[in-house]
Formats: structure tokens, sequence, C-alpha cells
């Protein structure tokens, strides 16, 4: 592992920056905080400015003036960077080892996209990147000799059940003599598991961001309750490990200790076990291929009861096949259903449509948005041109129902 990587932390003041940066704390011989975004939280931001005293740090453009302000009376000496241009200036920083992409969205696309291009090492949790831009983005990482590493658990959860010739090289999957039969995908099965379908469309927002196992971010959880989150990340493992989505399951497992599987022609099962504590992955990418204390609490195998494994309802949760049916079509549509679930998400925070309307509203736009197919060649603006009229048409059918 290298002695002290400079690392830039984008999205720090969400629960993957809160995990993070409690591992960066406690192994200062190793990394240094080099640079910070933040977009809503902003005081937040500033006390970790003070606590890290990053180099760097990025905010909302129109927050620049007033934040640097803010550092400079907490007697800080730390460049403001505002916007996207600001979070893709980190991302290349020649002073950036590594890039934590942890930003929630299509925002954190290009910064991502960038890093990848500048040749990072990057730890991935933002999943629009592939999602959006699956294969750009793995182009990206190869032709320009990054290194992408997944921070989600279960994407982590499988990187570690493989070969190491796979982990080098996502096409070595494809070699017999490694025996990869299919990957699988743990779900918990969100808060609504045991809950009927008619309950589901009574439930509100409170009850839908109470995940039972996991702390995490309002947009994230819902994404759960709806298993559009084990969607989105079914289309990231396929890029991330060059399968197609056949050659991936999910599988219900409420207890969230087995966090994924590799299964293998000789009828092995490879399973990775832990905690649910986001702070395993973290650690486990931030130092691969070494290892380091995560700080997370050990698994007790005497505590544990039984392990639950169950098929997903498909007519209850319609995301996660909505999510297939996408992969099918490609890329043009991937980024559709995207867009059109952060907006249908949004609307359902807000309190203007019930959670099983996400569903359908995320099949209209499937259904009615008319694009051309992308190649592996396209670029970020025609992603985001895409990513825009899904956007817009999405609240048009969102209006429809308010």
């Amino acid at each position: 592992m290298v002695m002290t990587q400079r690392i830039a932390v984008l999205g720090a003041t969400g629960s993957i920056g809160d995990s993070t940066l409690a591992i960066l704390a406690a192994q200062p011989q190793h990394y240094d905080v080099y640079a910070l975004s933040g977009y809503h939280r902003l005081d937040k931001l500033l006390a970790l400015c003070q606590q890290f005293a990053p180099k760097r740090v990025g905010v909302p453009t129109a927050a620049v003036d007033d934040f640097a302000k803010r550092l400079s009376i907490a007697g800080l000496d730390i460049e403001v960077v505002g916007g996207e241009t600001g979070l893709v200036d980190i991302a290349t920083d020649s002073q950036t080892d590594t890039v934590v992409a942890a930003i929630v969205g299509a925002a954190g696309l290009p910064s991502t996209l960038a890093a990848a291009r500048a040749g990072k090492r990057i730890l991935l949790a933002n999943k629009e990147a592939l999602v959006m831009a699956g294969q750009v983005m793995i182009n990206a990482v190869k032709t320009h000799h990054a290194t992408l590493l997944p921070l989600d658990s279960e994407h982590n959860a499988i990187f570690q059940c493989l070969p190491f010739a796979i982990q080098q090289d996502n096409t070595q999957i494809h070699r017999p003599n490694h025996g990869v039969r299919k990957l699988w995908l743990t779900a918990s099965g969100g808060p609504f598991l045991q809950q009927s379908f008619a309950q589901m469309q009574q439930a509100s927002v409170a009850e839908a961001v109470k995940h039972p196992n996991w702390s995490m971010g309002q947009k994230i959880s819902v994404d759960s309750a709806t298993m559009m989150n084990k969607g989105l990340e079914l289309i990231e493992a396929c890029h991330l490990f060059d399968l197609p989505e056949n050659k991936i399951n999910v599988v219900i497992h409420p207890q969230s200790i087995i966090h994924s599987m590799v299964e293998y022609s000789d009828g092995s099962f490879l399973a990775q076990l832990g905690s649910p504590d986001m702070k395993t992955p973290i650690a486990h990418a931030l130092s691969y291929p070494d290892r380091i204390d995560s700080g997370s609490q050990p698994l007790d195998l005497f505590a544990l009861s039984g392990l639950e494994f169950i098929e997903p309802d498909l007519q209850k949760f319609a995301c996660l096949r909505l999510a297939r049916e996408a992969m099918q079509a490609g890329t043009h549509a991937t980024i559709i259903l995207n867009a059109a679930n952060e907006i249908a998400v949004s609307a359902f925070l807000n309190n203007q449509i019930r959670l099983t309307d996400i569903a359908d509203i995320n099949e209209q736009a499937l259904n009615e948005i008319q694009v051309s197919a992308l190649t592996e060649t396209a670029d970020i603006d025609e992603i985001l041109a895409i990513d825009n009229l899904a956007r817009q048409h999405t609240e048009k059918l969102v209006a429809r129902l308010v």
C-alpha cells in the first residue's frame, strides 16, 4: 500500500462520506485528506474543513464567495472551487491520488468520468457513473490505466470473491479456467418485504426511508424500498464484471450478513460476510490489495440465527424488472430509467405521489421516450442530453398525478 494516499472525497457530507472520513481519521499515517466537496450541508462541510484542513474544497457555484469568507473567518487557508467545473478540477488534480466518488445522482458523473480519464484510483459509490455511462466509463478506465474499485457492499463483496486475475482485468471472467457461472446480488428487501402491495401504496415517506439494516440517505433508502436500488446495482454489476444481465441473479437476504456471492462451475458458492456497515467495503477499497482496520463491529457468528434467501416478487417490486429490461435494451434505456427514477423519487419525498407510483412512472418513461441507441463511443454530451430529455418528460408524468 502507498504510504500516504492523497484522497479527494466528492460527496463528503453524505453517509458514504461519513464512513470514509471516519476511516481516514483513524489512519492518518496512510491517508491525507487533500480535497472535499459538498452541496446541501455546507455547515457540515465547514466543520469537516476545520477537522481535516484539506487543500481544496468544492461547493455549489453560488456559494463559493460566502464559503470562502466563512473559511477565512475560521482561519483556514483552503482553495474554494465551484460547481461541476470545480469538481472536475479536483478529480483531475495532479495532487489527487484517489477519488472517492460519492456524489448522489447524475451530478456525480462528469467528475467521476474525468477522474477515469486522468488515470486516477477511483473508489466508486456513485451508481449513475455506470448506469448512465457504463461502457464509456469502463473504456476510459482501461484506456487511461485508471483503477476502479467498487464501494457498494454488494459489488465490493463480488469483487472480493473473484480470482485476482479477474479483479485486475474484468474480461478474464470469460476464461473457462476461472469457472465463474453466475453472480448473486443480495438485497435486504427493504422495509416493505413483509407487507402487501396495497400496504406499500399507502406508505408514508417516513416509513419508506426507515431501512431495517442500513443507515443511508433518503434517496437511496426509497430506492431500497422499491428495489430500484438493486436494479441499478444489477446494471452496475454488468459493467463492472463484463457480464450480461442474465448471468446476474438477485436474491433477497433480509439479514444483510452475506453481501453477495459468486457461483462457480464446480458447484461452489463464494460469499463475503460482514456486519451491515459501509466502513468494511470502504476500508477494503482504500487499502486494496492490502487490508486495514475498518473500525466496524466484527461479525459475531455465534449470535446469528437463520440466514434467509427469498426470490424477489417482480410484480410487487416492478423496478427490479424494469432495470433488467432497460439493461437488455441498452445504455440509452438505462439513462432514461435512472433519470425518471430520480424525478419520481423526488416527487415521492415531496409527498406529490405514492411510493408505488414510482415504478409506474419509470415504466411510462421507458415506453414513451424515443431516442437513438448509444454506441460505445458516445460522449458525455450525448449521455446528458438523453438524461435531460428524460427528466423533462418525467416531470410531465409526475404533473399528471399531482
